[in-house]
């Protein structure tokens, strides 16, 4: 895969956020990297000026992409289109959040796969509200993050199998709390 396309791939496996967190790609295992490092959302800002028409192209036009499955190609479609029916601050955060992706150690990302993997478990009432708390504490200092979570208040308000997912996220660098970011609903 070309380095062009690897980014595509990345960048639109994971402009849904959260869940594609859990998706595992090849070209993330050290003993495959050959080509130079780029960042995830390094596609996706060069064309996102571009109308969508012109970025599917843009996408179709590349070699790489044309011998990947009809499946993956279709995937790959689908959520450039995703992530250009959102309105550009959310794209601004989905780009900031890939950016915390791709400087995070494999280790960090198999970590944030078991903790999306346990976020997964808990009803979905109860992971809006753990979704929440990780905006709340990605508002705060990385040695704040743990004292918070081991607070009463926190203790109350979340099972222990809650305060673990959250200490868990804590303890990988969050992407930083956007200034008008809503919970995510």
């Amino acid at each position: 895969m070309t380095a062009r396309v690897r980014i595509a791939t990345l960048v639109l496996a994971l402009a849904t956020a959260c869940p594609s967190m859990a998706q595992k790609h090849p070209e993330e295992h050290p003993q495959k990297k050959q080509q130079p490092q780029h960042h995830a959302g390094e596609w996706l800002r060069q064309h996102r000026n571009l109308p969508p028409e012109q970025q599917r192209k843009a996408l179709e036009n590349d070699p790489q992409f044309r011998n990947l499955p009809p499946q993956r190609q279709q995937q790959l479609r689908n959520q450039l289109q995703r992530f250009n029916s959102v309105p550009p601050e959310k794209q601004q955060q989905m780009l900031n959040r890939m950016e915390t992706w791709e400087h995070l150690t494999p280790e960090q990302k198999q970590q944030a796969r078991q903790i999306h993997d346990q976020m997964q478990q808990l009803p979905p009432e109860r992971r809006q509200a753990v979704r929440n708390a990780v905006q709340a504490l990605r508002a705060m200092p990385p040695e704040a993050r743990q004292r918070e979570i081991d607070s009463d208040a926190y203790k109350k308000q979340f099972s222990p199998q809650e305060r673990n997912v959250l200490s868990g996220a804590s303890k990988l660098p969050l992407a930083p709390a956007e200034p008008s970011e809503p919970p995510e609903e």
